[in-house]
Formats: structure tokens, C-alpha cells, sequence
């Protein structure tokens, strides 16, 4: 929705005549019939049922997969698998309900924003009102700490400023005075003469005509964007693309291998356990439980490290991140004003200045003021109990400074604190001390510090037009960085991640902030909003390439430069903690809300981490990768278990030999190898520096020309070792059921070493065996439980699995086979390592 209210061109007579109001307000009745026409001013909420949350689980086309290889299994006779992989797509998908669940509380956090009461004046006189009974043309009248209901075009000002950090992002409160002339292409943040719904008033007073509420209003328009389905996470997409990939390649095989065998003439109950028994093998039925367990165990760590998961898919989403869009207060900074530079003539005489031409405490008041006073100290309490207050002029925006008189003994002082430009006027100086503050006040201004002068006079305070003042120092203040943001930036840019600050701040203060912690470097490029408005797509892309800080943004640019990144590939995480957030936390890959953030950005995020510090989201980027690295290895070992299985099955059959493995014998090789040895994958250690590499695209996340050969070589000799020593035995005379029930062991063993030489991606087995055998002790109590369970099956109940009990020579061509097969995968490891470095 775009926010189309002119109302900041208008005069107030002009809007009295268009909303057919005046000075006195409407009376109760045309209340009643413009709440009729307008509605009550509250956001909408949209809602989608529980039973479409639930339905929507399963639209994954691996689900599919996995629903068919159940009813295959139940028709085989196997309940029991069946009900396995019925109870795991039924765990994945009350799980995936669950967190959507949640999510659909944004827009209800957003609405909590505008439940308040309100004073209006209503046909003369001042009443109180519910905030959702607000009426375009309502006067309404504000004070301090008053939440703004609606939005308001002001009509009388006196020493306002309104905290609008939820709507724009900037720390310094921003000033309102109702006659502002102000230009048509006026932003948001510069409309001086307007309040916002959502906003604060932190000081003055004033009142106002309503002009837009509910779902006109301009915290609507944000709203708006956060109504937008999130996109799926880099895992979900990755496994969409493999699920699609791997239904086309099942179609294939099978087709391919149903031709071959009506050719060879083999009965249609033959070909329907055959082809039965490929697409069982074909299905890594485990992988969706695999897949929760690596991001459940994930998120539990992410948890130690100050971050809380809100949406599972989203731990892996940290690993993939090629962008982060952070914004600037409270993430990069402490979101706390301080004094950070200072030009001082008459040290004693400014910090008394700094303490009783103030009204703030050391906890309470306006940013500026209470920065005074930390820089102050615990001094300040004596310094104001000494001097008493005997005169105070507030801060005016119309003249720009604030006056108190206080007595110390006998004398009264002044003490003034203002603009630069303002107090110079009246300043007594000598030359050479006003040149000395021109120089350092245009140096603090390139620094994009917020300058303050400060000046006392010992003269007659009682006229003001004839005021003097000595000037006693110049005060710069800037919301520092936090201690190890510089740190944290320089990890994520090593790791290949662009971080850009994507702000409201002005472009000098973002630039300066910017610089400090090594986010804007010489030959980077800064963008404000108006350059965007005037952007199109292909331009703004163009400019974004070398841009890394965005200033005066507004929440539509967050959210268009963080589309156009997603367009061109790039995964994106996006910080945020206001209602000014919620558009960009919602289309970002990854939305990671600030602890003491907005409600709004808290429901929309996919995370939140409790310590405000973009260290803490690297860290957790860490933690990603590492997450991202065992997923990685889980897939291609449970690719790789499924792929040798339908080798295997065809190479048979192309062979015209018969099948070398049952499917029933599938079926339990599925529970020895990949049901419990791919649960411990998540326990995998981290291999190397995972930060030292860049993040991989989307498309080769998981499944990049590395991964897709490895998978193809493993499966290729599992199947081939398998294979020749079924063939064979048999052709040497060897019984079918001894031949069957040797291949049977040769998968399971093949996979088992797989299991093991898994653990690590980057380096082979052998070449750090102490590392090897370390990496993932859980492995090692996963293969120890499936070798037991192989016993069993082989020993005590063979004939349940048409088998055979192994006898020496058996077990021998076992594990010749089992050697031949880790020789093999273990020479490629060294083949591929070498190439990589």
C-alpha cells in the first residue's frame, strides 16, 4: 500500500475545509457517521486458517516422494516402515505449523501500537477517548510521553520533539513546528509539520488535526508489506530443487529399467517387486527428520550464543547469508547518545553549563541532556543542589537554545546552550577564540556529530533582547559504535559476506559511523532515499554493487534493496529492531529482530538475539556454517546410500542377473546404515575455519559439481564392488541365497565406511586420522548399534530378511569388499583434495 497523504502541503484552514472540521472539532454524531465511512482506527489482521497453516506443510514435492514410498511400503506388507515414515513427515509438519503459527502475529503486535486513549476536543470541549474511535478531522491534543494515535497534521507547536526511531530509525528525537513551509517530494522524516501514528512525543506540547488512521495511516502502509509470505529459507529451496531433480531421475530409472526388463521377458510380478524395490531404495525417507534433528540441535546452540530461533529453516539461512543489510542505532551502535568531541575554553564554567542549563537525570530526559550529564558524572547532583534555578526559558525550536538563571551565593548567572549559529550572534569573544570555534565546529560537523555551544553571561538576564554571553565551549555528540562491531565486520568480510548499513541517520553521521567500524571504505559509494525514489531497478542494482551505506531510508528502499539483492542471487540477512523494519525483516531470507526492539519486529523475524550487537549475528553466522557444513554431509551420505542402492538394483537387471539385494533387505539396510547413523551427523565437529571461506550460491549450496561427483563416485563403486562379488559368486557356482546374502552385508558395510569417511568434507581420512576418528564420536556408537542390530538380523532371524547366516568364507568377501570400497573413496578424497589446493 503507498502512503499517498498530502496533508503537510495544506494550512490548516485549507484542511478544516476539507475534512469539514474547525478549531472546535466535529461533534458526536458526525464522529459516529465518519467511523462508519472510515472504520475503526486499528490495522487489520489477516489471518489464514489453522487447517490451511497445516495443509500448507505439504507442498514440498519431497513429501510426495515420501507419502508414495509409504503406501508402496504398506502394500509390500512393511506397516511398520510405514508408520516410520507417516510419523516423520507428521513431526516435520506439526513442527513447520507450529512456527508459522507464531509468525502470524506480526500484524497483531503492529495493532497493539495504536490501543491507547486519546484527549480530543469534540464540539468545544476536551474529552478522552478510546484511540480506535479517532476520526479524520478530530483535534486532538498531545503532551510528553504522549503515544501518537493516528496521523496528524500539526496546528499549534510549543518546544515539540517526537521519538520517530519505529517509523524511521534514527536516535535523535526529531523537532515539529506546525508552520513548517515544507516541498512536495518532502520524505517521511522530513515532514516537520506532521506526527505519525506509532510515534512518541518526548517533549512539548500540541495539538493537531487528525488526517489519516487505521489502514490509511502511514504505519499502515508499513504494515502492509509485513502481510507478504517470507520467502522459503536457502535449505527449503535447495531441497525443492533436488526433490523435483530426483523425481525426474526416479521416472527415468524407472522407466528405463521397466523397458528392459518386459525385453528380457520377465513376469509383471517379477518387474513390480523390481521396480518396487528401486523406488524404496530411491527414497531418503530419513533425510526430513535428519534435517530437523541438524537444525533442532543447531538452533539449541545458536541459543547459548544470545540467539533464539523462531523459525527452524532459519539456522541454515545464517550459514548461506551473502549480505547482511544491518541498520545502524543499536546494532552498530549503543543507540545511546554520548559526548565524543569537545572545544573548551573555561572547563569549570561549561560543566556547570552542561549540569544546570539541563533537565534531565542521569536515567531520564532528552538524549542530548542525559549524555550530558553521564559526561558529567555523579557530580552533577551537587552542582545543582549548590546552584538553585531561579529563571528557565525551555529549549524553542524558533530560537534554538534554552536559558536557566541560577545563584551561587550571591550572584545570579546565566547559562545558555544552543545552535552554534544562534549563540555566536551573541557572543562576546575575542576574534581568535570564535575562529577557533568556527574550525572546530565545521571539523565536529564533518564528523557528522550533533554540536551543541554553550555560553553564561554575569549580566541583566531579565531582558532578553539584550543579552550577551561569553562562549565557554563547543560539544559534539554521536551514538558510539559498539566495542567489537569493527571486529565482527572485518570476520563477516573475510567470510565473503557484504555488509551494508541500511539506515535513517543523515548521510554524514551514517558515513562517520559507517567508517569507524569499517563498513565504508574510500572508493565505496552512499545512497540516500531520495536517490532512490528517482532509481529504477536496474540502476539501483548498478549503484548497490559498491554501495555499503544507505542513509535517509525510508521502509519501502529497506525493502526494495533487499528484493533486488534476492533477484540477483544473493541471500540476505536483514537487523532490524522498529516497526520501520518490519517490511525488510519480512522479504529477507533471514530476519533477525533486535531483543529490546518493537513487538512487530520481534513477530516478524525469524530470529531474535537478546544482545543487540552485530558481533553476535556473526558469531551466529558461525554457528550457521557449521550447521550448513553437517547438512551438507548428511545429504551426500544419505544421496549416496540411496543412488548405490538403485545402481545396484539396475546394473542387475541390465545384466540379466537377479536382484542382488530384496526389498525387504532394503528396507532394513535403511534402518542399519541411514536410520542410525545419519541421526548423529548433527554432533559433527567444526573442520577447519569455516569463516575463512566464502558462502556458497543457492544452487550449490548443497549440490554443488564437487558434491554431485563425490555422490556419484561413492555411489558408483558401493554398487560396482557389490556387484562384481554378486556376479561373481554366482557365476562360480556359489547358492543364490549365499550370493544374495553377501551382496546384502556388502551394502550395508559400503555404507558404514561412507558414514565414517563423511565426517569430514575437506580433507580424506587418512591424512589426520586422530582428527578423523575425533571429528564425530557419535558416529562410532551409531555404526556400533547397526552392527548389533546386523547380528541380530543375520543371526537370529535370518530367514525374516532372506538371508543366510555368514560362515568364515562369507565374512571374508565381506570385508575384502568393504576394504575395496574404502580404498577407493578413500583415493578419491586424495584426488579431490589435491585438485583444491
Amino acid at each position: 500500500m503507498k502512503y499517498s497523504d498530502l496533508s503537510y502541503l495544506q494550512t490548516p484552514e485549507e484542511l478544516y475545509d476539507s475534512l469539514n472540521s474547525s478549531p472546535s472539532g466535529i461533534d458526536a454524531n458526525d464522529a459516529s457517521k465518519r467511523l462508519e465511512t472510515y472504520g475503526r482506527n486499528l490495522l487489520e489482521e489477516e489471518e489464514r486458517s489453522l487447517f490451511a497453516l497445516f495443509v500448507g506443510q505439504f507442498k514440498s514435492p519431497i513429501v510426495i516422494i515420501l507419502l508414495i514410498a509409504a503406501l508402496l511400503s504398506l502394500m509390500m506388507g512393511q506397516r511398520s516402515d510405514s508408520m516410520i515414515i507417516l510419523g516423520i513427515l507428521a513431526i516435520n509438519s506439526l513442527l513447520g505449523f507450529f512456527q508459522e503459527y507464531k509468525a502470524e502475529t506480526s500484524i497483531k503486535a503492529l495493532k497493539k501500537l495504536t490501543e491507547t486513549h486519546v484527549r480530543v476536543i469534540r464540539t468545544g470541549s476536551e474529552k478522552w477517548i478510546p484511540s480506535d474511535e479517532l476520526v479524520p478531522g478530530d483535534i486532538v491534543v498531545l503532551g510528553e510521553g504522549d503515544l501518537v494515535p493516528a496521523d496528524i497534521r500539526l496546528i499549534e507547536t510549543y518546544g515539540l520533539q517526537a521519538d520517530e526511531a519505529i517509523l524511521t530509525g534514527e536516535s535523535v528525537p526529531s523537532v515539529k513546528n506546525a508552520f513548517d513551509k515544507l516541498f512536495r517530494d518532502a520524505q517521511p522524516y522530513e515532514r516537520s509539520n506532521m506526527l505519525f501514528s506509532g510515534t512518541h512525543i518526548m517533549k512539548g506540547t500540541a495539538k493537531g488535526i487528525v488526517t489519516a488512521t487505521g489502514e490509511t495511516s502511514y504505519l499502515a502502509s508499513i504494515a502492509q508489506s509485513a502481510k507478504e509470505h517470507s520467502p522459503d529459507s536457502p535449505l527449503t529451496r535447495s531441497l525443492s530443487i533436488f526433490s523435483k531433480r530426483l523425481i525426474l531421475v526416479l521416472i527415468g530409472i524407472l522407466a528405463l529399467i521397466g523397458m528392459i526388463g518386459i525385453f528380457q521377458g520377465r513376469s509383471g510380478g517379477e518387474m513390480a517387486s523390481i521396480l518396487i524395490a528401486e523406488l524404496v531404495s530411491a527414497v531418503p525417507e530419513g533425510l526430513p527428520i535428519v534435517v530437523t534433528l541438524v537444525l533442532a540441535l543447531g538452533a539449541y546452540r545458536l541459543s547459548r550464543h544470545q540467539v533464539l530461533v523462531r523459525h527452524l529453516p532459519s539456522v541454515e539461512a545464517l550459514g548461506s547469508a551473502s549480505v547482511i543489510a544491518t541498520d545502524k542505532t543499536g546494532t552498530i551502535t549503543e543507540g545511546v547518545l554520548s559526548v565524543r568531541r569537545a572545544e573548551i575554553f573555561d572547563d569549570e564554567a561549561l560543566r556547570k553549563c552542561a549540569v544546570l542549563c539541563n533537565d534531565a537525570s542521569a536515567e531520564h530526559g532528552d538524549s542530548v541532556e542525559t549524555a550530558l550529564i553521564r559526561w558529567i558524572g555523579e557530580e552533577y547532583v551537587s552542582i545543582r543542589q549548590n546552584h538553585p534555578r531561579i529563571f528557565y526559558h525551555p529549549f524553542d525550536p524558533q530560537s534554538r537554545y534554552m536559558v536557566t538563571v541560577n545563584r551561587e551565593k550571591e550572584t545570579e548567572r546565566l547559562y545558555i546552550k544552543g545552535a552554534y549559529e544562534t549563540l555566536k550572534m551573541m557572543a562576546q569573544n575575542p576574534r581568535d577564540e570564535i575562529d577557533k570555534l568556527d574550525e572546530a565546529h565545521d571539523a565536529m560537523a564533518l564528523m557528522g556529530l550533533r554540536l551543541l555551544a554553550f555560553g553564561i553571561s554575569d549580566g541583566d538576564w531579565k531582558h532578553p533582547e539584550a543579552w550577551t554571553i561569553r562562549l565557554v565551549g563547543l560539544i559534539g555528540f554521536a551514538d558510539a559504535a559498539k566495542n567489537g562491531v569493527e571486529t565482527a565486520v572485518i570476520q563477516a568480510q573475510k567470510a565473503g559476506i557484504r555488509v551494508v548499513m541500511v539506515t535513517g541517520d543523515n548521510p554524514i553521521t551514517a558515513q562517520a559511523i559507517a567508517e569507524e567500524v569499517g563498513i565504508w571504505k574510500t572508493g565505496d559509494t552512499l545512497l540516500t532515499g531520495n536517490e532512490i525514489e528517482k532509481m529504477g531497478d536496474g540502476l539501483l542494482y548498478d549503484r548497490l554493487r559498491k554501495c555499503t551505506v544507505v542513509a535517509r531510508a525510508l521502509p519501502e528502499h529497506k525493502y526494495r534493496i533487499v528484493k533486488l539483492f534476492q533477484e540477483h542471487g544473493e541471500i540476505v540477512a536483514v537487523t532490524g529492531d522498529g516497526v520501520n523494519d518490519v517490511p525488510a525483516l519480512k522479504a529477507a531470507d533471514l530476519g533477525i529482530a533486535m531483543g529490546n526492539g518493537s513487538e512487530a519486529a520481534k513477530a516478524t523475524a525469524k530470529m531474535v538475539i537478546t544482545d543487540n550487537n552485530l558481533g553476535v549475528i556473526v558469531d551466529a553466522i558461525r554457528q550457521g556454517r557449521m550447521i550448513t557444513a553437517n547438512l551438507r554431509k548428511v545429504i551426500f551420505y544419505l544421496l549416496a546410500t540411496c543412488f548405490d542402492e538403485i545402481i545396484l538394483i539396475s546394473g542387475a537387471i541390465m545384466m540379466g542377473l537377479p536382484l542382488p539385494i530384496h526389498p525387504t533387505q532394503i528396507l532394513w539396510v535403511n534402518i542399519v546404515t541411514d536410520g542410525v547413523t545419519d541421526k548423529t551427523f548433527p554432533a559433527c565437529r567444526e573442520e577447519g575455519n569455516v569463516m575463512k571461506k566464502p558462502p556458497r550460491r543457492l544452487e550449490k549450496q548443497f549440490f554443488d559439481r564437487w558434491q554431485i561427483a563425490r555422490i556419484g563416485w561413492v555411489s558408483i563403486v558401493n554398487a560396482s564392488v557389490t556387484l562384481a562379488v554378486f556376479y561373481h559368486l554366482l557365476t562360480e557356482g556359489y547358492a543364490y541365497d549365499t550370493a544374495l546374502t553377501v551382496s546384502f552385508c556388502i551394502i550395508v558395510t559400503s555404507q558404514w565406511v561412507n558414514g565414517i569417511l563423511a565426517q569430514k568434507e575437506e580433507e580424506p581420512f587418512l591424512l589426520n586420522i586422530r582428527k578423523s576418528i575425533t571429528i564425530n564420536p557419535a558416529i562410532w556408537i551409531g555404526i556400533g548399534i547397526g552392527l548389533m542390530l546386523q547380528i541380530v538380523a543375520l543371526y537370529i532371524v535370518p530367514s525374516w530378511f532372506h538371508a543366510i547366516s555368514p560362515n568364515a568364507e562369507m565374512i571374508l568377501w565381506i570385508a575384502m569388499a568393504t576394504g575395496i570400497v574404502f580404498l577407493l573413496i578413500e583415493s578419491y578424497k586424495w584426488v579431490e583434495w589435491s585438485l583444491k589446493k
